[in-house]
């Protein structure tokens, strides 16, 4: 049971390491992670009673 917790225990920290490296790596790479910037008007009626 310890080999399997501590297998899991590995899995998740390569993983955050990846996503980590990634998040720094993949601008370099081609990945936008800029959301995208648009105005937006919508017309609202407010109910004034």
């Amino acid at each position: 049971m310890g080999r399997l917790i501590r297998a899991i225990f590995f899995l998740v920290v390569f993983l955050a390491v990846g996503l980590v490296s990634y998040a720094y790596i993949g601008p370099i790479f081609g990945a936008d992670f800029s959301a995208p910037q648009a105005e937006i008007r919508q017309s609202v009626t407010l109910d004034g009673n």
